[in-house]
């Protein structure tokens, strides 16, 4: 085992095994390199204090990776925020409202929980037959943004992953016509929070094996991991089958979310097609960066 003495109580009792070790270090570097790649850490106020961020947690696995790693590294000092972590009881029959609560009691991590009743609103208005996922999701987004300015937090944290991200580009493009997906880091629409999600570069199975690992009470989500046929479980279930016919598919396909090209797509609003124009020697740009090279 871990030295209690030596590590964050979130990690207290973790496996000592090597491959747990590299695990958690693959998923505290994962977090740490996001971090520091898109710019979340802000500056300190001019009295000193520092930022404060709103960590969102639902019970699932993602959710608990995300607060051990970002406590890891704020216990190293290598995260300079002060942390407040969140549940929101959407008031879902059956939630285990008592198990976050004594989980961040007896970690000693400062939280904040509160209950809003969405779970009613989006029963009442999503017609029968139809996925709930819009609706609560804004309903979600509205209450912790609230709960964010009152705690005075300057960013609302949230533990989707690589995998998430990569869903969502595919369900953007197969179903809205639109090449986007989830930002590690955004600011909202009234500019006054930032949305960070630092595990963007960690991957689901990651997420998975360190929290069953650890023994986290993982709280399943019973609202949407009921209904069938979602978009999103269809993008999952083919990217599932692309990843057991050639192993690491999933990671070429995120990096390729970070290196795009412009010139090389078909967007006008990104590139200025109608005025590229051919040189003196009758080449265009992009022929002659191809016979030159990069």
């Amino acid at each position: 085992m871990l030295d209690e003495t030596e590590i964050h109580p979130l990690f207290h009792g973790a496996p000592s095994s090597t491959e747990f070790k590299k695990l958690r270090k693959r998923i505290i570097r994962n977090t740490r390199e996001a971090i520091e790649q898109y710019g979340m850490i802000e500056p300190s106020a001019r009295d000193g204090a520092k930022p404060r961020w709103l960590v969102c947690l639902s019970g699932g696995k993602d959710s608990y990776t995300l607060l051990a790693a970002l406590h890891e590294l704020q216990w190293r000092g290598l995260l300079p925020v002060d942390i407040l972590a969140c549940n929101l009881d959407q008031g879902q029959p059956g939630f285990p409202a008592t198990v976050l609560p004594a989980f961040l009691e007896q970690m000693g991590v400062p939280h904040r929980i509160e209950y809003q009743d969405t779970y009613s609103i989006v029963m009442d208005k999503v017609p029968e037959g139809r996925t709930y996922c819009a609706l609560c999701s804004r309903l979600r987004r509205g209450n912790l943004y609230r709960i964010a300015r009152e705690e005075g937090c300057s960013a609302v944290v949230l533990g989707h992953h690589r995998d998430d991200i990569l869903e969502t580009f595919f369900m953007n493009l197969f179903h809205g016509g639109r090449l986007a997906t989830m930002p590690p880091k955004l600011r909202n629409e009234e500019g006054d929070l930032f949305v960070y999600r630092p595990l963007a570069h960690v991957a689901e199975a990651d997420c998975e094996k360190f929290a069953r690992a650890m023994h986290y009470p993982i709280i399943p989500c019973d609202l949407c991991g009921s209904q069938d046929g979602l978009q999103r479980q269809q993008v999952k279930a083919i990217l599932d089958g692309w990843e057991a016919n050639s192993p690491g598919r999933r990671q070429v396909m995120f990096k390729a979310l970070t290196n795009i090209r412009p010139s090389h797509m078909l967007d006008p609003k990104l590139f200025d097609f109608a005025n590229l124009s051919l040189d003196a020697e009758g080449f265009s740009e992009n022929s002659k960066q191809k016979e030159t090279g990069p």
